[in-house]
């Protein structure tokens, strides 16, 4: 039998730096891997609810939205954007597809992006501009689609009169609403122009000849070239712009890898630039609340107390740690906790000149009950009282 290598010996000393430096690295795992995995889960939000929101960055709303098929559709928040996670079953090609899962700025169905600027009047909107990067999959019939949505009124709860479609890039036998009639440029980009009906709001389509995975516009080139064929006007508001996918098969492991959007508004027509120091903008905020044990409701009146009205108005403040919004009436309320944003609905949209809106929700709330240290309307900061 082949006798055993004999040990080699370690010395004493390098065996004891040997074990304490291994402790240290164990004891780095161990602190290290629960901070990654806290992170992770704090990072990523899973939505398999087929009209389940999610906010991200703090301003972004990303949306399931499977509104056209049974099947089970998941998608995943991300901080810059989300991937669908899980994609079941499919819808013939030769109709609508079978959701839109998205992230979008605006509002969208009584949901409204925190912090937004819209609605917004075309005709006080001097730039859009919007970033978007889009990861594609091979195995599955879908667009990534870009969606502009614009309408008569500041209307925040339901379908837009016109909808702009960007179709960034398409995979299998689809196409968009309507006919082809014609070619544009747009945003420096050639694109194939479909119009049509879906029998709710006219749709524009601009269909790009091959994919494009990141680009960097201005959202007003698409709204002036709509108003430029007369399916809208200057003087309609621009609602939300959306960045997803309407997949028809399959779908999962789409990915928005990343979206902005952002809306510098100058002044309408005939209308001076607002002074800093000019009370034009200014507004109080009456905040009321009854409370009990684990709940409250909250009575909000908002006045203009500026010299212009308040179109589309919109009411950021934040709500103290342990606080939920449950429901609301007069304004869509979104998100639930946190910083968020009170909008109006169609019939109370506008603030005249010395005018008072009034909303109001109902919430729970663990702990001592506080009310939000400030208020902003349309951006500018309110007095309370």
């Amino acid at each position: 039998m082949r006798p055993l290598r004999p040990q080699a010996r370690v010395p004493r000393g390098l065996l004891s730096a040997l074990i304490a430096t291994l402790a240290v690295v164990a004891s780095l795992v161990t602190a290290t891997a629960p901070a990654q995995a806290k992170a992770q889960t704090q990072a990523d939000t899973t939505l398999c609810e087929p009209f389940g929101t999610t906010t991200i960055q703090g301003r972004y709303v990303v949306q399931n939205n499977r509104w056209g098929s049974s099947a089970t559709q998941c998608v995943t928040a991300t901080d810059t954007g989300f991937r669908v996670s899980q994609a079941d079953g499919s819808v013939p090609t030769n109709g609508a597809p079978k959701s839109y899962p998205s992230v979008f700025n605006g509002c969208h169905y009584t949901t409204c992006s925190p912090g937004t600027k819209l609605p917004a009047r075309l005709d006080t909107v001097s730039r859009a501009p919007s970033g978007i990067s889009y990861g594609y999959v091979a195995d599955a019939v879908y667009n990534a689609s870009y969606d502009i949505w614009l309408d008569p009124t500041p209307r925040t709860d339901g379908v837009n009169r016109t909808e702009i479609m960007i179709w960034f890039n398409k995979v299998g036998p689809i196409q968009p609403i309507g006919s082809p009639v014609g070619t544009a440029t747009v945003g420096g980009k050639s694109w194939q122009l479909w119009t049509g009906s879906n029998g709710a709001n006219d749709v524009l389509s601009f269909v790009a000849p091959s994919a494009i995975t990141d680009w960097n516009f201005d959202v007003m080139d698409f709204v002036r070239a709509t108003v430029n064929r007369g399916l809208a006007e200057d003087d309609w508001y621009l609602t939300s712009v959306q960045a997803g996918f309407e997949p028809w098969q399959n779908g999962a492991g789409l990915t928005v890898k990343s979206f902005s959007s952002d809306v510098e508004t100058g002044s309408g027509p005939g209308e001076p630039d607002p002074d800093p120091g000019d009370p034009a903008g200014a507004c109080k905020v009456t905040y009321a609340t009854n409370v009990w044990q684990s709940g409250f409701t909250a009575d909000v009146a908002v006045t203009n107390t500026g010299q212009a009205p308040v179109d589309g108005w919109r009411l950021a403040f934040t709500l103290p740690s342990g606080q939920r919004v449950t429901q609301a009436w007069n304004a869509s309320v979104s998100p639930s906790t946190g910083a968020v944003t009170a909008t109006g609905l169609g019939h109370n949209a506008r603030i005249a000149p010395g005018g008072t809106q009034t909303f109001g929700f109902q919430g729970t709330h663990g702990g001592a009950f506080a009310e939000p240290a400030g208020f902003s309307l349309n951006g500018t900061a309110c007095t309370t009282a």
